[in-house]
Order: structure tokens, then sequence, then C-alpha cells
């Protein structure tokens, strides 16, 4: 080999040195010329700036994968791997010639310096660690050492999301390149990505995306390092280990440098440092890149040109051929040459590679680049497919090729799934480029060229969109161009900062959007509330302005206008006033503050008074005196109800004009309860709730809320949950009975059933469900208002304090037969005996006083599904039972039941009276029995502390001694009361002795 360098001048030197930019001036004043550039991105570039400078008629573009030849094009742009062998242009220029030292692609480029030369001037661009071995290789060589226009410097570590503006960061695996994207969109507003298994189109958008401002940094691998013009400041290695082909190594100084070099443009200096994730330089290191001082390049890759294709064997030792001279070394097997050497062991390629011909066809087709980087059997597979079809067809099957196009021809998916469809469709790209190879083309050039663009856009868009924060790349560009950013506030509360959404303001407080913490925060903020404080004073006076229908309290205790949270209730000294803390931002400030904030008062004042109205009233009452004031007072801060037996002494100690005095404000004695009706309806019981949350810390407690839609639905009982805060239950109207919880105003209902009950006297008309006037049993009335089954009511009934003794079914109903034979006599006398003879009872304890406004239960299927134990009609249904159920009979409870053995009713029950002859007495019972059980009017209360003063129980006689003997009447004697006058009954006995007159 003997080379000589006459005509070639070597254009050396470090980075930004203007060489692309003097090569391009060179060219142009030549008549023809061909360039030759390491990359297809590269290439692209410099396409762009001729077709500037001469026309797009006069600049042709050849690549691997891209063919754009215009007829009699003087100028051809080239990669280095499509520059043609032999040339007969005017000029010849080929950049990055430091790149023929490199293992995998150095020999395409040793061989273009070597022998590519052009009629009048031949220019080797590189950096000057080539100057010894060009001139050892060719002799006679020029060589022009340009110096760098800016300095570079050494700036130290810094962490990536403290990095200044306009800095690339440098990274050598894809997924570590997301993950530092991903996290610069998060802190810094969004980063474009340059890639070198992006598409060329693709990584022209990214790039175009940093160029114009849109972003302000660039996360890229070396790919940055091979010309690209960028407008950075400032380099930052993220990684100092790359993989090359063959193996994981450290970059060496030359690599660094030029790399770091791409930061400053023209006269501008530029920065390069580390991250976190890497330790600092060394100085010896940092000196050596700031002065441009790299080991020269010492041997070039080679592969010798003087193939053998009489055979597969032949062409496989021409390639293993070393050079012949000093300064080469034998390249590495390149992608070609592996795929070669796994062809070689195919029997089919073996039988059909017979020929000179056949075997430079096999050549030709291992050299189709692996650009889905899959392992070399599988891209040695694909390429034996398409040379068994350009030798057996003459051309590639379109067949084949039109199904391989169709799998990639679609742009859902990810960046991964996108990036491997942009790599398959290059692969056909090629193929469909290299001459002979397709009967049609120009039609594969066109659909796949089509479909890589298609693909290549879909990929910037997700780059983009995953990358990139629109909002922030517009507001940077803005403060960069030093305008005012304008803002404006939507109907709905959406601020807006040129347009771009930037946070949310709901009543008087402005929520920024995620995203806002990058370097254009504080603009955003500052045009934000500009906007801001004009709208605050606005709606400050439409609050002030605005009716009680614009403004609610929520159950979360927030007061909202026109749904916006606008205060928050907080407790205070008093249940019925809680405090209001305003919710707004310090914007708001001044008058329109103070008239927020009184407004919103006056509404939660009016509110509370307007929903509890009675307990509001009562709270005010100046008619109350003495213990009734007392009493209203407990109530008002029980908020409406009162457990009777906590103010037993209280209620015997009223007199009839105080009770007349309560009653009047909406208040209930009942048997059970002290209570307001108007407050047992789903809105005061929302809001009662929430007050004694405020002020008992309650808002979070399990079970807040959770039973006002049981009320609302018109539920008479309901399954208690042991995990809620038991005084919701009563806050919400529910008496707390164990296992169910039923409404206050049902369960006085539900005593008015079983009075009569306890009140009936054997002799007399038996009423459903009573059985010898100490006990009873459950009737379809009381399952009826509870909604409930008998399984639940004994559970009710036990959680009131009453007692059951169980009896056998056919000894009840012998019973109860008896007691109708016996009052069979009186029956007669019981209708006609006049309504005038029914005593009013004006005692806190008479049914009147719990005569309900309670709304009759809407669950009532199951308990109608169940019959009364004593029901004659539901013995049929039961017969199929082997056993009769047992029937309970429910007793007031007393101190004396736990004392007491659990024996089963003998026939008539324990407390029947019986004789020990089995014979009963004329009234059912021993007169002391009544004088032992202490039996009240007020069966509905059977625990001590609701028992009535035992002074006003009928049976006794004035003196207070044992009861009298029973008479066989239609109803037992009374002491004579004073009647009530705002008495109902009073009232109605009144109208009928006007009406006998």
């Amino acid at each position: 080999m003997i080379l000589s360098g006459r005509g070639v001048t070597a254009v050396l030197g470090p980075t930004n040195t203007g060489k692309t930019h003097y090569a391009i001036e060179r060219m142009v004043a030549h008549e023809t010329g061909v360039i030759g550039l390491p990359l297809r991105l590269l290439a692209r570039e410099v396409y762009t700036r001729l077709v500037e400078k001469v026309g797009h008629h006069n600049v042709a573009l050849i690549t691997g994968e891209e063919k754009i030849a215009p007829h009699k094009a003087r100028y051809s742009v080239c990669t280095v791997e499509a520059m043609p062998r032999e040339t007969r242009a005017s000029f010849v220029a080929i950049d990055e010639v430091q790149l023929a030292g490199d293992l995998e692609r150095g020999h395409i480029f040793t061989d273009r310096v070597l022998h590519l030369r052009g009629r009048d001037e031949t220019l080797l661009l590189g950096a000057a660690t080539m100057k010894p071995i060009l001139q050892h290789l060719l002799p006679g060589i020029t060589i022009v050492e340009r110096p760098r226009l800016s300095q570079l410097f050494y700036a130290g570590s810094k962490k990536i999301t403290r990095l200044p503006q306009r800095t690339a960061i440098v990274a050598f695996s894809a997924d570590e390149v997301y993950a530092i994207a991903e996290l610069i969109r998060r802190q810094r507003g969004g980063a474009a990505v340059v890639l070198g298994a992006l598409s060329p189109r693709t990584r022209n958008a990214q790039v175009g995306l940093y160029q114009e401002g849109d972003v302000e940094y660039l996360v890229a691998t070396d790919a940055i390092g091979m010309g690209l013009n960028l407008d950075v400041d400032h380099v930052a290695f993220a990684q100092d280990r790359k993989y090359d082909g063959y193996q994981y190594r450290n970059l060496n100084p030359g690599e660094i440098g030029q790399v770091a070099g791409r930061a400053g443009r023209h006269l501008r200096d530029g920065t390069f440092g580390v991250t976190g994730r890497v330790n600092p330089m060394d100085e010896e290191l940092v000196q050596r890149i700031e002065t441009h001082d790299f080991d020269p390049v010492r041997v070039l890759q080679w592969r010798s040109k003087n193939l053998d294709f009489s055979s597969i064997t032949g062409l496989k030792a021409s390639l293993d051929a070393p050079p012949t001279i000093s300064g080469l070394t034998r390249a590495l097997p390149a992608i070609d040459q592996q795929a070669l050497e796994h062809l070689s062991r195919y029997p089919d390629i073996k039988e059909i590679a017979t020929t000179a011909e056949r075997v430079e066809k096999l050549w030709e087709a291992c050299a189709l680049p692996d650009y889905r980087r899959i392992t070399p059997v599988q891209h040695a597979d694909l390429i034996s497919t398409l040379y068994a079809d350009l030798v057996r067809r003459g051309t590639v099957n379109e067949d084949f090729m039109a199904e391989q196009v169709r799998r990639a021809d679609r742009t859902d998916g990810e960046i991964d799934t996108l990036s491997a469809r942009i790599a398959q469709i290059r692969t056909w790209t090629y193929v469909s480029n290299r001459p002979g190879w397709l009967a049609d083309p120009t039609h594969w050039q066109e659909k796949t060229r089509e479909i890589e663009d298609r693909l290549s856009d879909a990929l910037h868009e997700r780059l983009t969109k995953r990358f990139v924060d629109r909002r922030t790349s517009v507001l940077m560009k803005r403060l960069r161009e030093n305008a005012m950013l304008e803002a404006e506030i939507s109907v709905n509360g959406d601020v807006f900062v040129e347009g771009h959404h930037v946070g949310q303001l709901a009543g008087f407080r402005f929520t920024p959007a995620a995203g806002t913490e990058g370097p254009d925060a504080k603009a955003v903020q500052s045009a934000s509330q500009k906007a801001l404080a004009l709208e605050f004073e606005a709606r400050a006076a439409r609050l002030h302005a605005a009716g009680n229908g614009d403004l609610a309290v929520g159950s979360d205790g927030y007061v909202r206008w026109l749904g916006d949270p606008v205060a928050r209730l907080s407790a205070s000294d008093h249940i019925m006033r809680p405090r209001v803390i305003l919710l707004a931002d310090e914007q708001l400030t001044g008058n329109a503050r103070d008239h927020v904030a009184a407004r919103i008062e006056r509404f939660v004042n009016y509110h509370i008074a307007n929903v509890l109205k009675p307990l509001d009233d009562l709270s005010r009452a100046e008619d109350l005196e003495g213990l009734a004031k007392g009493l209203a007072f407990q109530l008002v801060e029980s908020l409406g109800v009162l457990f009777r037996r906590d103010v037993a002494e209280d209620v015997k100690s009223l007199d009839q004009d105080a009770r007349a005095s309560i009653r009047k404000h909406g208040i209930r004695f009942g048997a059970y309860h002290i209570f307001m009706p108007a407050l047992l309806k789903p809105a005061p019981a929302e809001l009662i709730t929430l007050l004694w949350a405020l002020k008992n810390d309650g808002l979070d407690k399990p079970g807040y809320g959770d039973l006002i839609p049981v009320l609302a639905a018109g539920r008479t009982s309901v399954v208690t949950d042991p995990a809620f805060e038991r005084t919701f239950y009563k806050l919400a109207g529910f008496r707390f009975l164990g296992k169910r919880a039923v409404r206050i105003d049902i369960l006085e209902r539900l005593a008015d059933l079983i009075r009569p009950l306890l009140q009936w006297k054997p002799g007399t008309p038996r009423p459903d469900g009573a059985y010898d006037g100490r006990r009873f049993t459950t009737t379809t009335a009381m399952l009826s208002i509870l909604g409930a089954t008998p399984d639940d009511m004994e559970e009710i009934l036990k959680g009131l304090g009453y007692r059951a003794d169980s009896v056998k079914a056919e000894e009840a109903a012998a019973f109860l037969a008896s007691q109708t034979a016996a009052a069979a006599p009186a029956a007669e006398a019981a209708e006609t005996t006049d309504d005038n003879g029914k005593a009013d009872h004006d005692d806190a304890d008479a049914a009147t006083e719990t005569e309900g406004e309670a709304q009759p239960a809407e669950s009532v299927q199951a308990a109608e599904e169940q019959s009364s134990p004593l029901d004659v009609s539901s013995e049929a249904a039961a017969a199929e039972a082997a056993e009769p159920k047992p029937v309970l009979l429910w007793r007031p409870g007393s101190r004396h039941d736990n004392q007491r053995h659990n024996h089963r009713d003998r026939g008539q029950g324990e407390r029947h009276g019986d004789r020990r002859d089995g014979k009963k007495q004329a009234g059912g019972r021993p007169d002391r029995a009544k004088g032992r059980d202490g039996r009240s009017q007020d069966a509905g209360r059977p625990d001590r502390g609701n028992r009535p003063d035992r002074g006003e129980r009928p049976e006794r006689n004035e003196r207070g001694g044992k009861p009298q003997q029973q008479r066989f009447e239609a109803r037992p004697p009374r002491k004579e009361k004073p009647i009530d006058p705002d008495s109902p009954f009073a009232k109605l006995a009144a109208l009928k002795e006007q009406m006998k007159k």
C-alpha cells in the first residue's frame, strides 16, 4: 500500500472551531463536491444549510435510509457509509475523522480517509489527536490547526435539580436518560431528549424544542458530541462509564473532551462538570480538557477492501487479512462480518452461494444495519430470508415485506414500543433504498418514509408529553422576552396565565396547580396574584350582598358559598354559637375581609336559629321560671333530648302550671325521654350532630353522619354498629338498646301500646297482648311500628329494662281462655261505659303527652310476616313443628330479678298468685302481688329511675297503705286531680258538656 497526502488538507482542532462551516464554504466554491458526515442527523443539518445556499435542485442527500437525488445535482451530502468509493467530484470532505479509531465503525472512516479523493481538493476534519497518525499514513498532507473560538471551564459538581439553564446532561443508557428527564420535568418544567436510538426526525424535533427555548435542559447520550450545533452553556456528566459494544469501560479524556466541548457557542464561553451521581473530576483531567490536551490516536481500525468473492470461505479469509503498513490494525468483526460468519453455517446459503456473483450479493445483504439491536443470530435469519429472495426471485418478496411493514404501521403504544417500531421500519427503509432489491422501489421508499415520519412524530409527541411541561415552556419563553404575563380567571375559578392553567380559585383560597414550583414559579405567582387581588375584592362584594340561599353549612363543618368553602366552624363556649373561622388567603384584607367574616357569621347564626328554631326559642324563653327554667336549660345543653330517668326528680317536682309552660315550647314528656318531636327530622338532627361533634372533637369519630340517612329514609329502628360513637344515636333521634336502636318517638308510641296491657284488670275485656295485668306479650302492632322481627323485639324490650318469663304455649292458651270466660259478664257493662268516664292523665307520665307526630314505620314487612305468639290462626302454620314455641311474657324489671331463680312459668306463672291446689283467686292474682310489684300507670318505664311517685298510684288508698281489694268494675277508681286547662282532654270534656246542654 503506497499512500500519499498530496492535495489533502486536514483541518484539526477541538470543538467550536468552525470546521464544518469552513468545509461547507469550501465545497460551494467548487463546481461539484461530496461531504461525508458521521450521523444521518448531522447530514440532514448540512443538507439544509446547503439548500439555503445553492437551492434544493443542486443538492443530493444520500444515506443508508434516505435518498434525495435531484437530476444533475452538483453537491452530495452523505453519511460516511453511503459515500461512494470513487468519485469525480471536484471537492471531497470527511468530517469527524477521529472516528477512524472507533472499534465498530472505524474501518469505514479509515477506508474513506485513505482512498477517497476530490479532483481538486480534499478536506479531512477532526480532532487534533489525529495529527500524528495522518502525517504518518499520508505523507505530504497539509495540517491546519484551528483554535477554539471560546474557552471551556470546569464548574465542579452540582445536583441535577440545581443545574443552570441551557444545560445538556449526558448519560449513556436510555433508562438513565429517561429517569433524568422525568426528574427535570418534575423539578424544572421539562427537558428534551436525544438518543442515538431515536430516528433522525425525532431527534431533530427534540433538538428543536431545546433550540427554540421551549425547554431549558437537554438530556442526551454522547451522540451530541458528534458535530451537532447546540446552544449549550453547560455540559453535566451524569455517568462516566459506557458500553462501547463490547464492554463497559470508563470514558477516556478525549471522549470527555469531545462531549464537554459542546458547551459554549461561537465566542461565548462554556462550562462542564458532573452531577451528584459521579465523582468529581481530578485536577489533571480538568486541565487536559480545558487545554484540549489529549493522547494522540496511535492506530486506525482497518479492514481490507480487496475482497475475494470466489467463495464464502475466500470472502471470510480476505476479510481477516492483516494490514501491511504500520499505524493500522485489523478491525474487530463488525455486524456485517458477524452476520456472514453465521450465514456461512446455513446449509441453504451454502447451496445457493456458489458463484462469485452470488457471494458478492451475499456480502451486500450482510451490510444490512441492525437497527433493531437484536441478537446476531436473529439478524442473520432476516438477511438469509432477503438473500434467498434476491437469488431465487431476483427481488425481495414484496408480500413478505408488506406484512413486515404493516406490523410496524401503528402509532399507539408508549415510548419503547414506538422506538421498536421505528427501528423495524428503518430496516425496511434501508431495503427499499438498495438498488436492485425491489421490483417497485419508489413505492416502498415513499411508503416506508411516510410510516417512519408518522412514527417519529408520534414518538416525539410521547416524549414531549412525558418529559415536557408545556405550560412551563411557554412561560419561560415569555419571561426570557421580558414580557408581562397576562392572567385571567374563568367563571368556574380556573386561573390562567398566558392561556395555561396555573391553579384553581375556590372561594377565597388559591391552590396552585401541580408543577408550578419550577423556575417560573415566582413570575407565575406574581401574575396570578395581580388577577386574584381584583377578584377577591369583587367576590367579597358579591358575598356581602348574597342571599342566605347561596350559603350552606355542610356536615363536615364547612360553610360554603355557591359550593366553595369560605369558612370553617369551630367549638366555642356555647354549643349553639360555634366560632366562625374564615378560609381566605392573605390577599383578602381590610374592609373586604371584615365584611365577608360578618356576613358568614350572620348566616351561621340565622341557619342554626332557623333549623333548630324550637331549641333556639327555648334557650331564649322568658316565660319559664324555677324548675321549669332549669329543665329547659338542661334540654338545650343536651340538644333537645333528655333521658327521663336523669331528670326524674325534677319532673316530679313540677306543678301543672310549670308543665303547661314547658309544653308550650313543643316539649313532650314521654315515658322514657323528655324531648322535642320537631327536632326528630333529618335537617335538625344533622345540625345537632355537627354542633355536638364540634364541641367534642367528634368529626373524625366512627359513625359521624352515618345515621342521618337512616333517619331520612324513615327507618324506625336500625341494627347498631358497636364501632360507632354511641352518642351519635341519641343525636340522630335514636335510643341505643344494645343490638338495635329505636327512634325516640317510636319508643314512646311503644310505651302507649304497652301501658294499657299492664293496666288491664282481669275480668274486663282483654286487649290484644294483655295477659294477667302484670305481664304482656308482643303484638303485631308493636312489631309494625318498630319495623322489627320478634327476635329484634326481644332485644328492644330487654334494652328497655323488661324481663321475660317463658311458659308453654298450651298453658298460656288455657290461661287466656279462663280469663276470657271470667270477663264475659263484664263485657256488656264495658260497652255502655260513657267516654266521659275516661279520666285525663295530666300527669307528666300520661299517654296524652306521648301522643306522637311520629310517622308509621315504613319497614314493616318482616314484622307483618310474623304473627302474635298467641294468635290462634297461627297455630295451624306451626302445627308442623314437633313442639310449639314457648310464649314470652314480658314484665317490668326490678331490683330483685338478679336474685330470682330462672324457673319456667308453672301453668299460670310464678306470679299469678296460684294456690297450691291449682285454683286461683278471683282476680287471678293475690292482692299483695300488686304491692310487691310496685306497678304504676306508666308501664312503659320499667326501670326504677323512671317509676312515678308512689303517692300517685291509683291502686293505693289515700293513706298510702296496702292496695284495697280489687273490684270488678269497668275501670278502677282513681283519685281526682286538678285538670290542666291546657290539656286537650280538658278541652274535649268542656266541648262535650256544651253539646249536652
